[in-house]
């Protein structure tokens, strides 16, 4: 008699807690319920993205000593330094540097620990083409500063998002 009582018992209290977690799901739906919706109208509404933001790799050429720790800090080895000795200086030249930005995760290792600081991370986003391969950046593309969000009289810029305040 006194197992079918405790299992009767053990059964009630899991019951009980099943309709708690049950109620505290509602409460979370209703207080998700009065807020307004946000919709960004993307092409001419943009948000104003934040300081630390790890968008598009920015690369100074002119600042750049072939050091390769770019290189060796990157978890794919991804980006591609070309230089050649300088055999009467003793000094390396720096002949190419390419990004593959279809192959990058975005992780700001290489920004990081670049010891001459001619890597930056942009609020550059907008990344996206038609052929992979056009995703593959060299110095030329990559010295190329992205126009601000901030500065572009053409777009909405939106930043007092009800949602990104303190959450």
């Amino acid at each position: 008699m006194f197992p079918m009582v405790t299992e009767l018992r053990n059964y009630g209290q899991q019951t009980i807690r099943v309709a708690r977690y049950i109620g505290q799901g509602f409460m979370i739906t209703l207080s998700h319920a009065n807020r307004l919706p946000v919709t960004i109208q993307y092409p001419y509404e943009k948000l104003i993205t934040p300081e630390r933001f790890r968008g598009r790799i920015h690369f100074e050429f002119d600042k750049c000593i072939a050091c390769e720790v770019c290189v060796r800090v990157c978890p794919i080895d991804l980006p591609v330094v070309d230089w050649q000795l300088e055999t009467d200086i003793r000094k390396k030249r720096l002949l190419n540097y390419s990004i593959d930005f279809g192959l990058c995760i975005f992780c700001g290792n290489c920004v990081e620990y670049c010891p001459t600081n001619c890597l930056s991370m942009t609020e550059e986003y907008e990344l996206s083409t038609y052929d992979r391969h056009e995703l593959n950046f060299n110095q030329i593309a990559l010295g190329r500063l992205p126009m601000s969000v901030i500065e572009d009289y053409t777009i909405r810029k939106i930043s007092n998002l009800p949602q990104i305040k303190n959450e």
